[in-house]
């Protein structure tokens, strides 16, 4: 067993170089510009929502509220007829990324946390390079990546956008494994 403290060097590493690999990915590569459509009149969807100010949250369209309410004839009517919707609003204003890069930073970490905890329970010091690889690897991919295939299931995002996303979390995968197996305790 491998004390969390003695691994604080590779899970920042490894945070590190998922960081870098995520600017790459989405900032430099094309893969990830198909995730979204434009909307066919984006304008005249824009002046249609400006007017109620719509604060920033997850919304659906049409709304039940309850198992019970999605007996209700109108809502029935409401889902048949369309359009149905999931969205999520953001606030206003030039996008501003500080706020969400420290917050994917901070997950970074986290998962490289529960890579080192998993991997510091099932392997000691000294273990072999390929095991460290195998079990930090494994589940950093599962933490950047399963979780998502739920939209996919539930809210009908694009599966070729989760199965790139999928992809990014091998990447991510790959280089926390690699941290790990670089910099474990002898």
């Amino acid at each position: 067993m491998v004390p969390i403290t003695l691994l604080l060097l590779p899970i920042l590493l490894a945070a590190v170089f998922v960081f870098l690999a995520s600017f790459v990915i989405h900032m430099m590569l094309p893969y990830h510009r198909t995730d979204f459509e434009r909307l066919p009149d984006e304008e005249q969807m824009a002046a249609a929502l400006r007017p109620m100010a719509i604060p920033p949250g997850e919304y659906l369209m049409p709304f039940a509220g309850s198992p019970a309410a999605m007996n209700d004839p109108e809502w029935v009517e409401r889902r048949k007829t369309g359009p149905v919707v999931a969205m999520t609003v953001f606030t206003p204003g030039l996008p501003t990324m500080g706020t969400q890069l420290v917050q994917w930073f901070l997950y970074c970490v986290l998962v490289g946390i529960l890579a080192a905890y998993v991997t510091g329970r099932a392997l000691g010091p000294g273990a072999p390079g390929a095991e460290v690889f195998r079990f930090a690897g494994t589940v950093s991919f599962i933490a950047y990546t399963v979780a998502s295939w739920q939209s996919s299931i539930w809210y009908r995002r694009s599966w070729s956008t989760n199965l790139k996303n999928t992809f990014d979390g091998l990447v991510y995968g790959i280089l926390t494994g690699a941290a790990f197996s670089w910099l474990w305790p002898a």
